[in-house]
């Protein structure tokens, strides 16, 4: 299958790290590998760090292995620091902005949300989760859709969403401001391993 469909949270442990795409989980659990030798340790190879960061990033935003292939060379081509260029458009993704946003618990909730067409970008239906938002786009929430979206905010703690954007939690609309800065994105992601994969 072209997408993980398993346990996320023992695949995140077996990168180390708890799972990125979801708010349910706290940093206390256990971060040594799943399975009954998980926690021995082992001398892993340079090659093996690098597909294990690629791994990570690559599950924290739900893209298969040809979308994120797509979208490092895709910054490869332009101007600037192809790691941060590479970050800057998985966190351009409209259902990563939805998840920024608090309009989902995980990313595969946000994904959801625009599979099913709840969703407007500039007031025309987007039902593409990848699709990449601009500089003053504006993402609404369709009329019938705004009490489930409503109960799903409750849960989430609005404070958490990030600079680059704007929220209007009474009209459930995001602005996009601009693009995040290398500072305003996960402390946790180490893309020069990603560039250093593909430059193999």
């Amino acid at each position: 299958m072209a997408r993980y469909t398993g346990p996320t949270n023992k695949l995140f442990r077996n990168f180390g790290v708890k799972d990125l795409s979801n708010r349910k989980l706290t940093s206390s659990m256990r971060q040594h590998a799943s399975g009954q030798h998980g926690a021995v340790r082992k001398k892993i190879s340079e090659y093996a760090i690098h597909l294990k960061e690629k791994q990570k990033i690559r599950h924290t935003y739900l893209v298969s292995e040809k979308q994120f292939a797509k979208c490092y060379h895709t910054a490869a081509r332009k101007k600037g620091v192809t790691g941060t260029i590479l970050l800057q458009i998985l966190e351009s993704r409209l259902d990563n902005v939805l998840y920024r946003a608090g309009f989902g618990v995980t990313r595969k909730q946000t994904r959801q949300i625009v599979n099913h067409g709840h969703v407007t970008v500039n007031g025309k239906k987007v039902d593409i989760p990848s699709y990449l938002l601009k500089a003053g786009d504006v993402v609404a929430v369709k009329a019938k859709s705004a009490e489930y979206l409503k109960s799903v905010m409750a849960m989430i703690d609005l404070s958490c969403a990030p600079n680059w954007i704007t929220v209007d939690r009474d009209e459930l609309k995001i602005t996009f401001d601009r693009l995040p800065n290398r500072d305003e994105m996960d402390p946790d992601f180490k893309e020069q391993l990603v560039i250093e994969y593909y430059s193999k």
